[in-house]
């Protein structure tokens, strides 16, 4: 299935956030069957609000594209996008979002809010949810045990 196939990819990109100490969170964006546009959570390492995955991957698909309009592409994202995530969707015109887990603390594609087909707004995006699921949810939940371990370990040494 092509869905699958692309979320594979996202999940790659995310065990790349994930090799950093960041939050693994991945994404892809497909124009014709070909990816356009990678990116991955670097918000610690390059200590910026914007270094979101989805960000990062419209930011190298509207270069490829050479428009800032994305209407016939897919974006594929290992976790519900946050609300400035899925405003930058609207606004790039993405045809469909492809979501692997969502995040029912921040998710703004239908979690908490569903920014990403709003009536009020000009463009609505497609979506489809859980592809791959269990992978996407598994590699946050090892991040966060990890990260609570750690951080348990640093109280106890410091």
């Amino acid at each position: 299935m092509t869905d699958e196939k692309y979320m594979r990819e996202a999940l790659k990109q995310a065990k790349k956030a994930y090799l950093l100490g960041e939050v693994p969170i991945g994404c892809v964006i497909v124009y014709q069957d070909k990816i356009i546009g990678r990116g991955y959570n670097r918000r610690n390492s390059k200590k910026t609000t914007l270094a979101h995955a989805e960000l990062t991957a419209i930011s190298r698909a509207s270069n490829i594209m050479g428009d800032w309009r994305l209407e016939d592409c897919t974006i594929y994202i290992t976790l519900e996008p946050c609300q400035m995530c899925s405003g930058a969707i609207v606004q790039a015109r993405i045809k469909r979002a492809v979501i692997g887990t969502m995040n029912p603390k921040a998710g703004c594609g239908g979690s908490i809010l569903n920014l990403l087909q709003m009536e009020e707004f000009n463009h609505q995006v497609e979506i489809s949810t859980g592809i791959l699921q269990e992978e996407c949810t598994e590699i946050l939940q090892t991040f966060f045990k990890e990260l609570r371990i750690r951080n348990k370990m640093e109280k106890l040494e410091g």
